[in-house]
């Protein structure tokens, strides 16, 4: 996580975690959290007034959660670009208490597609003077890190499983897309089984490929004792690549 270079646009919002967000033991779940980060980049592109607001699908999210907001927490939102490619942004998210402890940070890319083929398509010029600023001129690429053998730990080939992951109308957005935060529900199912792993910790999501209405998943996954490792899959096609562990250093 790059930290914020005090230059150019960041957006801030506060808002309180709610039951529908927690989990049975009061925490923040994961994909409650991925939905804030959605809303908080709408809000801010929404704010700056940018000519196309809303042609941007997530190709990935690190999150690294140092601490759990927990259910009727008011925590604080504050986003701003952390670098620029030539067809996507990463946006970065960091979430305080609202007396200034640092919870959790967040890196999204985000990649800019055409609206009518939804193939991925240059930054608006407007969007990119803005993005440019705040990021300092940093540079991101969008190549997917998960699908690297030695990118994450992989766990032991006899702590592993595999379940069906029925998908629901509810899932899919207006884009007709699988909502990002549903991959992320899969993620907490695996998460589970695994008390030891809580905050601090990191979790990442990779998508390889959309996923249709109408679409059937499976999950498989492995792990050892303090991390998880999954793949979303369609047909034997994966369609997303997930990793949660302890929070590095």
């Amino acid at each position: 996580m790059v930290s914020p270079t005090g230059r150019g646009r960041s957006f801030r919002a506060v808002r309180r975690v709610r039951l529908g967000d927690a989990s049975p033991h009061g925490r923040l779940r994961l994909d409650a959290l991925a939905r804030y980060l959605h809303d908080v980049a709408n809000d801010d592109s929404r704010d700056a007034a940018w000519s196309d607001p809303h042609w941007w699908v997530v190709r990935r999210t690190v999150v690294d959660v140092r601490d759990f907001p927990v259910y009727l927490q008011e925590i604080a939102l504050t986003t701003w670009c952390g670098g620029t490619g030539s067809h996507w942004a990463e946006r970065r998210t960091r979430i305080e208490s609202l007396d200034g402890a640092v919870l959790a940070d967040a890196a999204s890319l985000w990649v800019h597609v055409d609206s009518g083929t939804l193939a991925p398509s240059r930054v608006p010029d407007d969007v990119a003077g803005v993005l440019a600023e705040s990021s300092d001129g940093r540079k991101v690429n969008a190549r997917l890190l998960l699908g690297r053998d030695d990118a994450v730990p992989n766990g032991t080939a006899d702590d592993a499983g595999a379940f069906d992951w029925p998908l629901r109308f509810s899932d899919f957005d207006v884009v007709g897309h699988l909502n990002n935060a549903a991959y992320w529900e899969a993620l907490e199912e695996v998460l589970a089984g695994v008390r030891s792993l809580r905050a601090p910790m990191r979790a990442v999501m990779e998508h390889v490929a959309q996923v249709e209405p109408g679409g059937h998943l499976g999950v498989a996954w492995r792990g050892d004792d303090i991390s998880r490792r999954l793949t979303l899959a369609e047909d034997g096609e994966a369609r997303a690549e997930a990793w949660a562990g302890p929070l590095p250093g």
